[in-house]
């Protein structure tokens, strides 16, 4: 668009002949500028956002009381197959301290066979009582 539309004056000869155009408000002046702060009220109230955490929480306790069970159930069961096979891990290692036993009282008599009196065998603390070793060696080397 040209000048001559704009300004509804045609065949002008030079800019100095447009007349002024003022840059103003618009009838009835511009909007009042916001400044003030505004929260808006829209989103979701006090008690619906404490209700809904509610919610979440219950479920969450809700989720470790059933994990608590499941790993409760596998603890039992742990145990009872460590029940279930404790006899036989007890008379494998009775076997093991038999034989462990018969080797002691060989070695035992081989090394006492020079001294008078020694009975093989012979508990030296004489307390009556049988009282297995208190590690799994009969005789430390």
């Amino acid at each position: 668009m040209t000048e001559a539309m704009i300004r509804n004056k045609p065949g002008m000869a030079s800019v100095k002949d447009m007349p002024l155009l003022q840059d103003g408000p618009p009838p009835g002046g511009f909007a009042p500028v916001r400044y003030a702060r505004r929260i808006s009220n829209t989103g979701p109230s006090a008690m619906a956002m404490f209700l809904a955490v509610s919610g979440a929480f219950a479920w969450g306790m809700y989720q470790v009381g059933q994990g608590n069970k499941i790993r409760r159930a596998l603890k039992e069961e742990k145990y009872a197959a460590r029940r279930t096979i404790l006899p036989i891990l007890q008379a494998e290692e009775d076997e093991r301290f038999v034989s462990e036993w018969k080797k002691y009282l060989e070695y035992e008599a081989d090394v006492m066979k020079d001294v008078p009196g020694w009975k093989v065998g012979e508990n030296v603390y004489n307390s009556g009582r049988w009282m297995p070793p208190a590690t799994g060696e009969l005789r430390p080397d």
